[in-house]
């Protein structure tokens, strides 16, 4: 069938999509790029609604190495399909593991001298874990301070390089939250924020570069556990907060989110997602909102994100058949369309998590972990970007020889019968 829909036209469809709403000019209408102070540039790239936001990253096979890290060519593949759906802003999560980040900046750069018209800025994320993290003799009170200094170091060094594109450092991921295996105090975390802030200073990299770190809404100050003389420092030496929330995970988890709700069982299985959905964004901005009101406590104006959110579309375990019952392509739909419009109607960029599937992350099984992406390994766009591709946006791309069209061959009704009533299995229970 010939696609009759004009450019002006599907860029009026994408902006309707993307839940764009700002009184500021469009980006690409905005005289010198990008403001040079830190103030303006937090309201101009994550406040002002502009700069649609992604986390992003491209490993396609298993096991993730070096030798499996995507290269440039795949890399300019996977942008263009994200500047496609009006993606400007990526989220990466380390400089050294893998040579994945550097190639991400260089196919920017590549991208940009092709196009003059092409856009896109990155938060470069530093890894920073603890001594001997995920193996035998982990020590969570000392840093892996090799590890660490060479992350920094390289991060430093990207932003040094690649200046019009690392607006944004991210010192950590989720790199003070206990229940990961990689956790350090407080302090560590404060240390290397110092050090990207003497960079700012001495003119090693743009003093308009932002840092922050990535964290759970728990450690950012939502529980008290947390909090601490380093950790109110720590948050008040940011930019900006980088909050990670996920109903996704406390549909097992936390006992607060009330998932399942036995009154509804008489309901159709779509109405009962749909309450359950509700009550998920619910549960997400009671958790932004208790460190929002944390840092009113401390006398702190920070500004607040989102660097991580997201749903996972399958599952062979706690949150599949067997578990929960919310990992499904059905429900991430549902769960892409509320957070878009709970971020946007609060003036929040959202880093959502993620552009594409990552098999690594769960040994190539149905694990949620690799499942959470916006397309599948092969380029297909799952449900909640159908109307993209209905749109015409990704005409002409593919990935890895696939060209990008809808999962299950745009068959809707595979999606619907994926759909099972929520079930009420939190941690700790049978």
């Amino acid at each position: 069938m010939m696609r009759t829909t004009t450019r002006a036209t599907m860029l009026i469809i994408l902006a309707l999509l993307l839940g764009a709403c700002s009184d500021r000019k469009p980006a690409e209408e905005r005289q010198g790029g990008l403001p040079d102070t830190r103030e303006e540039m937090v309201q101009v790239l994550l406040g002002s609604g502009d700069y649609a936001a992604i986390a992003y990253s491209g490993h396609r096979k298993v096991p993730r190495s070096v030798e499996n890290t995507p290269t440039i060519t795949e890399t300019k593949e996977d942008l263009r399909i994200l500047a496609a759906m009006g993606i400007k802003l990526l989220r990466t999560y380390n400089t050294t593991l893998y040579p994945h980040s550097r190639r991400i900046l260089q196919a920017i750069e590549e991208l940009k001298r092709e196009d003059s018209g092409f856009e896109m800025h990155v938060m470069l994320g530093a890894w920073i874990q603890c001594k001997n993290a995920y193996q035998d003799g982990v020590d969570h009170m000392v840093e892996d301070e090799e590890t660490n200094q060479r992350e920094i170091a390289e991060a430093l060094r990207l932003a040094a390089a690649h200046p019009e594109v690392v607006r944004i450092i991210a010192v950590g991921n989720e790199a003070t939250v206990t229940w990961q295996a990689h956790y350090v105090p407080a302090g560590v975390i404060l240390k290397y924020v110092k050090m990207v802030e003497g960079a700012r200073e001495d003119g090693t990299i743009p003093a308009a570069t932002l840092v922050t770190t990535s964290e759970n809404w728990a450690a950012l100050g939502g529980e008290e556990s947390y909090r601490g003389p380093e950790h109110t420092e720590l948050l008040g030496s940011l930019d900006f907060l980088s909050l990670h929330t996920y109903a996704f995970h406390d549909t097992y988890y936390n006992k607060a989110l009330v998932w399942a709700d036995p009154q509804e069982t008489s309901l159709p299985v779509a109405e009962q997602a749909a309450r359950a959905m509700e009550r998920c964004i619910q549960l997400q901005n009671d958790q932004y909102q208790a460190v929002k009101d944390y840092l009113g406590e401390l006398g702190l104006e920070t500004p607040i994100h989102i660097g991580e959110t997201g749903w996972a579309s399958l599952d062979n375990a706690l949150y599949g058949p067997d578990g929960t019952h919310a990992a499904s392509e059905y429900n991430a739909k549902l769960f892409y369309d509320a957070a878009r419009e709970w971020t946007g109607a609060n003036g929040l960029t959202c880093f959502y998590f993620e552009a594409f599937d990552e098999p690594w992350k769960s040994d190539g099984t149905a694990g949620s972990e690799g499942h959470f992406g916006l397309f599948t390994v092969d380029g297909q766009a799952k449900w909640a970007l159908w109307d993209l591709v209905d749109a015409g946006a990704f005409e002409g791309l593919s990935r890895g020889g696939h060209a990008v069209g809808k999962t299950h061959g745009g068959d809707a009704s595979v999606v619907e019968g994926q759909l099972l009533a929520p079930r009420h299995w939190k941690f700790g229970e049978d």
